[in-house]
């Protein structure tokens, strides 16, 4: 994935900065990505389908859905149109760079619906490295790791952990009333103005902590 860039959309920056309950960049995305028909329209996209009616008939969409769906990802920046017939004006739908970094996304919900929900797996990720002296090489099924550039250690979930840098929040939720649900405080704080934490109730374990250790997942 590509470090962060100011490439998107202003509308889109602006829709993010405007939802409901606690600042998060999982919220904004699933704004965009939300509904079950554009991500199956960004997986026909990496699969190599670019064409609407190809679109349509792998994703089952319904074509008026589609055809918002699609219009919506456009608007966000993560798909563009381009012209392949001038007459007829037809156009194709092909992933941006924001659409392209979506990759790990896809990877990842395959992987957990190949573990979890399906019996065979329908489709299998092939790894091909780049081996000179074997051109031909068939590559491997894919086996990803998370792992953190900085120090090139594969990522655990008990290894991370969460630093709120949203004023006027922790981890446990707002902690300035009025910022939970779009109110004038919340809207301020989303804006950049300061605003002044309230004081925790008696036994609140929330003073002072807005670095916290990510909990263990069960056991599979």
């Amino acid at each position: 994935m590509t470090p962060h860039t100011d490439a998107q959309p202003p509308a889109a920056r602006a829709a993010a900065t405007a939802l409901p309950g606690r600042p998060c960049s999982i919220a904004a995305a699933m704004q965009v990505l939300g509904e079950k028909w554009a991500l199956l329209a960004v997986r026909e996209l990496f699969y190599g389908n670019h064409r609407f009616d190809r679109i349509a008939r792998n994703t089952g969409a319904p074509r008026d859905r589609l055809t918002a769906r699609l219009r919506a990802l456009e608007e966000a920046g993560v798909v563009e149109r381009r012209a392949y017939s001038e007459r007829p004006p037809r156009h194709e739908y092909h992933l941006t760079e924001a659409g392209r970094d979506l990759a790990p996304l896809t990877q990842a919900l395959l992987a957990w619906g190949d573990r979890w929900l399906s019996p065979e797996p329908p489709v299998v990720l092939r790894h091909h490295p780049d081996h000179p002296d074997h051109p031909d090489d068939p590559g491997h099924p894919l086996d990803a790791a998370w792992t953190c550039r900085t120090c090139g250690v594969e990522v655990r979930s008990p290894d991370v952990d969460l630093e709120i840098r949203s004023p006027g929040w922790d981890r446990h939720g707002p902690t300035v009333p009025g910022t939970d649900a779009g109110t004038p405080t919340s809207q301020a704080l989303r804006a950049g103005l300061p605003a002044q934490p309230s004081a925790p109730a008696p036994g609140d374990d929330r003073a002072g902590a807005t670095r916290r250790p990510l909990s263990r997942p069960p056991a599979p």
